[in-house]
């Protein structure tokens, strides 16, 4: 009888056993990861650009117009942000521009006393404002012309050049006025020279005051091909203009103390509407090492 008992005891808790094993392995089992369909067709995900459908205005010295659009090609491929058609115009047209109602998000000036009008006009943001570039004023004349090699400021006042110069609105030709006030071929009304003077307000006197001796142009570009085609003997440009326009030579490098710093003030403008990313461009021309690479390229250096 006890034999009997002891057996289906032994069966019961042998039963019983087996059902807890069973249990803790399917435990066991749930607490694994679910097995991944290496074969679905799901895309990869792709993270947006930070300023993706992000569109800016851009207001630009005409000096800039060759290196911007690549320094501008960089900062979509990198962000996502987009260009509208850049206007590349003298800095006094930039302003004028602005004056009369037209849109920017972002003006960069050839000038410092340009963007001090913008300014004190209440055109751009002065919290914004930065000197993104510096350049130098160089007189150059045709790439062809083996008459003249070399010159200096004191040369073009013995009246045996005829001279390409920007007219008042035109930076460049405003520090082409102050260097010539030191020899006496430009004069202002108040008498002050060299990088005292305004450079916009006077006559020109000396060699340069007879008729046809000196060649105005309302685009820096227009100076330089005025020395291109003979048109006139030496034209001042700015050294990024040779690297722009070529067809010229450098026979000189206008000395620094003769005329104002020359520097490339930028701001984002007081109307700009996409500020953050009109910031972040700025801060990309003159940080990113690829952007730098372009601007110096053109013979910008940064300020």
């Amino acid at each position: 009888m006890f034999k009997n008992t002891w057996k289906k005891v032994a069966a019961v808790a042998l039963g019983a056993a087996m059902v807890s094993a069973l249990v803790v392995a399917g435990c066991a089992k749930s607490d694994e990861p679910a097995a991944t369909d290496t074969n679905t067709n799901q895309e990869p995900v792709v993270e947006a650009l930070p300023y993706e459908g992000v569109e800016l205005q851009i207001f630009a010295a005409n000096s800039l117009s060759a290196a911007m659009p690549e320094v501008q090609a960089l900062f979509t491929e990198k962000t996502g942000c987009t260009f509208a058609d850049t206007q590349f115009l003298s800095s006094g047209d930039l302003n004028a521009q602005l004056e009369g109602g037209a849109y920017a998000d972002v003006l960069i000036s050839a000038s410092k006393g340009k963007m001090d009008a913008a300014e004190e006009g209440g055109l751009i943001n002065a919290d914004t404002r930065v000197n993104m570039f510096v350049n130098d004023l160089v007189i150059v004349t045709a790439e062809g012309n083996n008459d003249i090699t070399e010159v200096t400021l004191e040369d073009v006042a013995s009246g045996d050049y005829t001279v390409a110069v920007g007219d008042s609105s035109v930076p460049a030709g405003n520090y082409a006025n102050q260097s010539l006030s030191t020899v006496g071929l430009w004069a202002e009304a108040d008498g002050k020279v060299g990088s005292e003077a305004k450079g916009t307000d006077g006559e020109y006197t000396g060699a340069l005051a007879g008729d046809g001796m000196v060649l105005l142009a309302s685009k820096v570009g227009d100076v330089c091909s005025y020395a291109q085609t003979g048109d006139a003997d030496l034209a001042f440009v700015y050294s990024s203009d040779v690297y722009r326009f070529g067809g010229v030579k450098v026979v000189c490098v206008v000395p620094a103390d003769t005329h104002k710093n020359i520097v490339y003030p930028a701001a984002l403008t007081s109307q700009c509407a996409n500020t953050e990313a009109a910031q972040a461009f700025v801060d990309f021309c003159m940080t990113d090492p690829d952007a730098l690479a372009i601007w110096q390229s053109y013979g910008f250096e940064l300020a």
